[in-house]
């Protein structure tokens, strides 16, 4: 095991307070234990929930009280290893996957560690992320990457690992026909792995024609702009309409056998129940408001499978590397912006503005 000359600093992009960040030179991070690694960050992607503790300070339970570092979808190459590593050598180019669990809970021992209510996880209060120099992370959370992969595909790997994981969540299987409402990063990305996964027929629906467009040339077989609703229409029976529309113009007779929701709208929540059918299992994974009107009574009667998906669980990081290795998943092209690490308030800002045309955005790490 080397260890970090004290000497040196590690910049980091720091989130002092509600809108309020600023550029630190922090410590090098040390190794807590002999199991982990320390990485020097190469990629960091932005991830909606970084601007959201910038813009609000919390995400339900998790509040900010002090400042962290952001970022927490990243890549890098592992220069410190502690003594008891044995998957990893310096040198080393990997994906980090950002949530460390206990490892003993009932969760984690049932491999749902997403759940683990002890997680360490990158960015989420009062836990710092990866925007810095460098950043010590388990080793057995450390993917390595083929040599044919670039850093930028390897930070990459943590929405597709969500992405994985929503699909894992509704159990998809080959020849299933999947409505994807949202045509964001983690919707496409949804689409193009139910795709992988054998999926029949998936349909993109989404209230931008710019992102439905491109989400036709990567990975859905059919797009939907939903008509907007009347003036003074009821919202419920609006959504039964949309839903209606789906069904009938992408022959799928009585509903789809799997809805994602990947946005969190309350009409998207609607028209995703009113179009599955009867025994059809949705997956909300998007979040919006904390409280939503429900077509319950249409859950009920299809006896719906209705579950939530979030982060990321047993399997699906490797899987998500095996699926960017492989070419399954091409996520180069949802990169439309990239910035050096001094301009990360710019690559903020740029995210924040939520312009049609920006999908990932991508922050280099300090040289």
């Amino acid at each position: 095991m080397s260890s970090a000359n004290i000497a040196e600093r590690n910049p980091a992009f720091v989130l002092r307070a509600v809108k309020d960040v600023a550029f630190e030179d922090r410590e090098v991070p040390q190794l807590r234990d002999q199991h982990e690694v320390r990485v020097h960050i190469a990629q960091t992607g932005i991830c909606g929930s970084d601007v959201h503790y910038w813009q609000r300070g919390r995400i339900g339970d998790f509040v900010l009280n002090s400042p962290i570092i952001l970022g927490h979808e990243s890549s890098g190459t592992v220069v410190e290893i502690g003594s008891q590593v044995k998957n990893l050598n310096v040198g080393d180019r990997v994906a980090i996957e950002p949530g460390v669990p206990c490892r003993r809970c009932d969760y984690c021992r049932a491999g749902s560690y997403n759940l683990c209510n002890d997680t360490i996880f990158a960015a989420t209060p009062p836990w710092d992320g990866t925007l810095a120099k460098y950043y010590t992370v388990a080793s057995d959370y450390c993917y390595r990457i083929p040599d044919h992969m670039n850093m930028e595909e390897a930070a990459m790997v943590e929405p597709v690992s969500v992405a994985v994981q929503i699909c894992k969540v509704a159990d998809l299987r080959a020849n299933q026909t999947v409505v994807v409402f949202g045509a964001g990063p983690i919707g496409v990305l949804s689409q193009a792995v139910a795709k992988a996964s054998g999926a029949r027929k998936v349909i993109a629906v989404d209230i931008s024609q710019a992102r439905l467009d491109f989400a036709k040339s990567y990975a859905a077989d059919g797009i939907f702009l939903p008509p907007k609703a009347e003036e003074g229409a009821d919202a419920v029976a609006h959504s039964e309409k949309i839903a209606a529309l789906i069904k009938r113009e992408f022959d799928l007779g009585e509903g789809a056998d799997v809805v994602l929701e990947c946005t969190g709208a309350e009409p998207c929540i609607q028209a995703g129940i009113n179009v599955a059918k009867k025994g059809a299992t949705y997956v909300q994974a998007g979040m919006g408001k904390e409280n939503v009107i429900f077509p319950i009574t249409t859950a009920c009667i299809r006896a719906l499978t209705i579950k939530g998906s979030i982060r990321y669980s047993t399997g699906c990081y490797p899987n998500a590397v095996e699926l960017v290795a492989s070419g399954k998943v091409d996520v180069k092209r949802l990169i439309t912006n990239r910035f050096k690490f001094e301009e990360a308030e710019k690559a903020f800002e740029l995210v924040k503005a939520a312009q049609e045309g920006v999908f990932k955005v991508i922050i280099e790490g300090v040289q």
